[in-house]
């Protein structure tokens, strides 16, 4: 029977760059691994011992660079939200009334994140 393979190695090379460009999000729940010749894995919200709740499966370094950027984002979001005394917030509304400086200083973590990820930002 032949294994058939869902990711190019060059992805799985490129793949890798990212997971590893976000590992600090292994700190909020989020585990990226790497499944061989089915891709990177996301692992989300571990609890045991049912273990975690969600996962996605991705073979695009692209995708898995944007779905991991919005990932920290979001957490960066909340922790300013929970520092302010804020229970239930819309990203992207909270987002818009960050002062101008605090929201370019979290974008231009994406610009960071992508060059440790070799991803090229259009």
């Amino acid at each position: 029977m032949e294994k058939k393979i869902y990711i190019t190695e060059e992805e799985q090379k490129k793949c890798r760059k990212v997971a590893d460009a976000f590992a600090e999000l292994e700190d909020v729940d989020i585990v990226v691994v790497d499944a061989g010749r089915y891709g990177f894995v996301k692992l989300q919200y571990y609890t045991p011992p049912t273990g975690f709740e969600n996962d996605f499966t991705f073979t695009d370094s692209r995708e898995l660079f944007e779905d991991l950027w919005e990932e920290w984002l979001h957490t960066q979001i909340i922790v300013l939200a929970k520092e302010m005394g804020i229970d239930d917030i819309d990203y992207d509304d909270f987002f818009k009334r960050l002062p101008e400086e605090k929201q370019n200083e979290l974008r231009g973590r994406k610009q960071y994140f992508a060059k440790a990820a070799g991803i090229e930002i259009v």
